[in-house]
């Protein structure tokens, strides 16, 4: 079957990407799969890999890019924030603090979706806030499971450490004093899209006075059951 568009260099790097679907795959092993001259290949693939939409591993060859995973993401995020709503509003009323989702963008992360505590000190985060990825709770969640290289890379010049993100990995949730912003405190957990990768943090923050300087020990279960729920929703919404 004839799968051309028309347009040549889009048709070319559909073919990488398609090659690319098997796994790793060298240079050679690309042109070989797509039947294009290896100079060509070599040029495709390396533009792919500036827009991250291909990668190279440790050992040279091109793997698919982690920016398919956030293109992926987005076309689920209509599901996440339709079942976001009521659960962190429950999560809201279940601890007494602002609640929000945030989902990684480049090199922020974005609050997609967020229920305010309606009276009293609050950490206010409106939809569409764009925060750091180097600190706070949900920076930590949403770095924790990346692949070792986006690892190495969250980790530069952030305000959490290797041991903090194995300390996340073991534990399941993350907390955070005053990491982001002076006095405030929060606690965060994984929501992960249908093929089991973490693709959003759902958080609660708020003064550290209210909090205390364990958030964790007081609110990590039910802010991992509201994860679980999102999650759940997600691989429904998936069937």
């Amino acid at each position: 079957m004839d799968n051309s568009s028309g347009v040549g260099v889009i048709d070319k790097a559909a073919m990488v990407l398609d090659a690319l679907e098997a796994g790793p795959t060298t240079l050679a092993q690309l042109v070989a799969a797509t039947g294009l001259a290896r100079p060509t290949v070599h040029r495709l693939a390396l533009a792919l890999v500036h827009h991250r939409l291909v990668a190279r591993d440790i050992q040279g060859r091109f793997v698919l890019g982690s920016r398919l995973v956030e293109l992926a993401s987005a076309a689920g995020e209509d599901r996440l924030i339709a079942a976001a709503g009521p659960i962190l509003v429950q999560l809201r009323d279940a601890t007494g603090e602002s609640a929000q989702i945030f989902r990684r963008q480049g090199d922020s992360r974005v609050c997609v979706a967020s229920a305010e505590r309606p009276v009293g000190l609050r950490d206010t985060i409106p939809v569409g806030t764009q925060l750091t990825m180097k600190a706070g709770s949900a920076a930590q969640v949403l770095v924790a499971w990346e692949d070792h290289d986006r690892l190495l890379e969250g980790l530069n010049n952030a305000r959490f450490t290797p041991t903090v993100l194995a300390g996340v990995r073991r534990r399941g949730w993350a907390q955070s004093l005053g990491e982001r912003e002076p006095g405030v405190a929060s606690v965060s957990a994984p929501v992960r899209g249908p093929s089991g990768r973490v693709i959003a943090a759902v958080s609660i923050s708020g003064p550290i006075e209210r909090l205390t300087r364990q958030p964790g020990r007081q609110h990590a279960e039910v802010v991992c059951s509201a994860a679980r729920l999102l999650t759940e929703a997600l691989r429904k919404g998936n069937d």
